[in-house]
């Protein structure tokens, strides 16, 4: 090699002609990169999109890792390009080359030590020719229309927050307010030392000391038009119309609260609520075996309507019966506590003698009775109740369609042939129900022997659901009824609820026995309950012929309420 070719590469600046002859005479030569190399050189380039460096020199970099080096400068004259190879481990002009592995050469704003700078570094043979410049975008100027907007706006914006700050302010106070009133209202409140007269037993009649707190406050609450502080808690029952939540009602400000119960209907279901909401509306319904009734609320945001009862921890007499095998105590308490609620729904009068329309629920069901901590019932469910005004005609009573649930349905009511002239006859269809639902009870008492698991009347011969026409099959054609077992009939209580429970569900509704007469005749076993309870192995049974005697006696009775029944 000669000389002036060796002093070319120590220099690190090569002419192309003369490179062009090293690659190709002298192969064992190991070349590094090839970058454009000049010195600082004025440029027409304006610093956007795609420039040349319109450097003529190529040169071999010194060592294997330096690359291509470019650096475009402003000034107050003009525009500056600067071309070199460089170390990007070592700073250049007190910068880092962070882009070293970049193709192409594109072009950074970078703060070097002589002035703001753009600077590119890249790894391919002359890739420092061609700068990329990125687009400049121009910033929108300033609208002054956005501003005069917004500055319109901000007092509308800052009374729009007092409004509304007002509004939670006075709701916040109105609740206050009622809560202090509700707690007031609860202390006045006291118990008469010589007990309620016949006027006060007629106004309201409440659970005794046994009963679920939850219903010790059930009526005393005026509607008001502000919501109830009240908190769903749990889901513990769902019907068809409706779901029931157990619920928290805040008493005061305190943490302080009372279980209640909360029965909500969706908004397609507005005619069941009215209805249910209109008969517990109705003072004279109130009685220690009927649901104890709060308040009613349409929750408009929600699209609920809402009724608000007392709360009884046992649930309905269905899950009561499928979970516990009772005593005779238990069934007389429970049949008896039945009775009497059905009485007062259906009596015309109250005990204080003053009158009241009568009431049938239309669908009597052990789903539809709750079990209360005294062990005693209490009917609920009154969405297909119809209070039997004397000014219906008969036409209204034929509107009120074939209504209930079909396992529980009379006779006449599976046939559609009830007396619409008589309004005795809706009563009837209630005590066919009850008869069912003693005999559920009874199946599940201990006093009859063998106890098998509970079953829902008619059990064993329908499916769980049945429908109108598969009830037809058995009880009008094949004029079925649940079985009563001969060994029922050993336990002298049991038989006498086995006797009033074939009363109750024959097949002609005037021969069934009325409920107050099923109440009565319940309540005069009271007396007996200790001996008939101790002989409750006894094969002893009671005569058929007093059965039969009791039967064609029924008639009579029906007419003879204040009677023996």
């Amino acid at each position: 090699v000669s000389p002036k070719i060796l002093s070319f590469i120590y220099v690190g600046t090569i002419d192309i002609h003369t490179l062009i002859i090293m690659k190709n005479c002298i192969p064992f030569l190991p070349l590094h990169q090839l970058c454009r190399f000049c010195d600082l050189r004025l440029s027409s380039c304006s610093g956007a999109g795609t420039c040349m460096s319109n450097c003529n020199i190529t040169s071999i970099c010194l060592q294997a890792f330096e690359v291509c080096v470019a650096i475009w400068r402003k000034n107050e004259t003009g525009f500056s390009i600067e071309t070199l190879c460089h170390d990007p481990s070592k700073p250049l002009y007190g910068i880092m080359l962070d882009d070293s592995r970049n193709a192409t050469c594109e072009m950074k704003e970078k703060n070097t030590t002589s002035g703001m700078a753009h600077v590119c570094s890249c790894n391919e043979e002359e890739c420092n020719d061609k700068l990329l410049f990125s687009p400049i975008i121009n910033k929108p100027p300033d609208d002054p229309l956005v501003y005069v907007i917004l500055v319109s706006l901000l007092p509308l914006l800052v009374m729009g927050i007092v409004v509304v700050g007002m509004l939670y302010w006075y709701r916040s106070y109105r609740q206050r307010m009622l809560n202090q009133e509700w707690e007031s209202s609860m202390k006045k409140r006291k118990p008469k030392a010589g007990g309620l007269d016949c006027s006060d037993a007629c106004a309201i009649m409440m659970d005794d000391d046994r009963s679920d707190s939850s219903s010790t406050h059930a009526n005393n609450l005026n509607h008001n038009t502000e919501p109830l502080p009240i908190d769903l808690d749990l889901l513990v029952g769902k019907g068809r119309f409706a779901q029931v939540y157990k619920a928290k009602l805040k008493q005061t400000t305190s943490e302080q609260f009372e279980t209640v119960a909360v029965k909500i209907f969706p908004d397609e279901e507005y005619a069941s609520w009215k209805n249910e909401k209109d008969i517990f509306s109705n003072t004279d319904l109130r009685h220690e075996n009927i649901l104890h009734f709060l308040t009613a609320e349409e929750r408009k945001l929600e699209k609920q309507y809402w009724l608000i009862t007392a709360f009884h921890p046992r649930g309905n007499l269905q899950e009561y019966l499928t979970r516990h095998v009772i005593s005779w105590e238990e069934l007389h308490v429970l049949g008896s506590s039945l009775a009497r609620g059905v009485a007062h729904l259906h009596s015309d009068r109250l005990a204080c003698g003053r009158p009241k329309v009568p009431i049938v629920h239309r669908d009597l069901k052990s789903s539809n009775i709750l079990v209360k901590n005294d062990l005693t019932c209490c009917l609920c469910d009154f969405g297909l109740a119809l209070c039997l005004d004397s000014s219906l005609s008969v036409d209204d009573l034929a509107n009120s369609g074939q209504v209930g649930t079909a396992r529980y349905m009379a006779p006449e009511v599976l046939e559609a042939r009830l007396n619409l002239e008589n309004i005795e006859s809706f009563k009837q269809t209630d005590i066919y129900s009850m008869a069912l639902v003693l005999w559920e009870m009874t199946s599940r008492c201990e006093a009859i022997g063998e106890v098998k698991e509970y079953e829902p009347a008619y059990g064993s011969k329908v499916r769980e659901h049945p429908c109108v026409e598969s009830m037809k099959d058995n009880v009008l054609r094949d004029r079925g009824r649940p079985e009563i077992p001969d060994t029922w009939l050993r336990h002298q209580g049991v038989a006498v609820i086995c006797a009033t429970i074939k009363e109750c569900w024959d097949h002609d509704p005037e021969a069934r026995l009325t409920a107050h007469c099923v109440a009565e005749r319940i309540s005069e076993m009271e007396d007996e309950l200790d001996k008939l309870s101790s002989r409750s192995s006894s094969a002893e049974k009671i005569p058929e012929e007093h059965v039969s005697e009791q039967k064609g006696r029924t008639l009579f009775m029906r007419n003879q309420q204040g009677n023996n029944c």
